[in-house]
């Protein structure tokens, strides 16, 4: 929970910076401008509001279009005048049905993998006809994890034999079946970066 009154308001005249960020992708979605009302609005709520500097008034994101943003956490920056704010969105961020206001290309790098994750848990839940991941889903374990096997073999042969495009292909058909495999058990690789991030610690702590 963020100290309103700590923060240095008197720096921007009372509205302060608000970079929204999807808290799976890291995707900056949107800027937006709280002024103190709207942050505490934020917190005591749960869902982003901004105050708008057009109308002159608080507003709630999504309060007309129903894609609201969901607050998962706030930081704010070492001058205490900008705050991140880490929300999970339900529907696009921009007015103009974008993703984000800065386009509507999936995030770039790693952040793409929670784009990926989000298309599996669909097929998971609407178990389309002729799918795939439907298809390995419904036959789970036995079957992701019989692909799990496969390809990692094959990643191991190309790493041995190969070209590097070759085994990136392998790779990333490796990457792609665990991420169905983890799916099939309520699970994502998230979890996996978080043991590994616990490992990490106790190793770091113990230099």
């Amino acid at each position: 929970m963020i100290k309103v009154k700590s923060l240095n308001w008197e720096k921007v005249d009372g509205l302060m910076p608000a970079i929204i960020q999807d808290v799976a992708t890291r995707q900056v979605l949107m800027l937006g401008y709280m002024n103190a009302e709207a942050l505490e609005k934020t917190q005591e709520t749960k869902k982003v509001h901004f105050y708008s500097r057009t109308k002159q008034r608080l507003w709630k994101k999504g309060e007309t279009s129903g894609n609201i943003l969901k607050l998962i956490n706030i930081s704010v920056d070492c001058d205490a005048d900008t705050l991140l704010v880490e929300v999970k969105p339900k529907g696009p961020a921009c007015h103009l049905d974008t993703v984000t206001c800065f386009g509507d290309d999936p995030a770039p790098g790693l952040g793409f993998l929670a784009h990926l994750r989000s298309i599996i848990k669909k097929r998971r839940k609407e178990k389309p006809k002729g799918s795939y991941v439907g298809d390995l889903l419904a036959r789970a374990p036995k079957k992701p994890a019989q692909k799990v096997g496969e390809e990692g073999v094959e990643v191991a042969m190309a790493a041995v034999s190969e070209n590097d495009e070759a085994l990136v292909g392998e790779a990333a058909d490796l990457l792609f079946h665990l991420m169905v495999l983890l799916e099939s058990r309520d699970l994502s690789l998230d979890d996996c970066v978080e043991l590994l991030r616990k490992r990490h610690a106790v190793r770091a702590a113990n230099k």
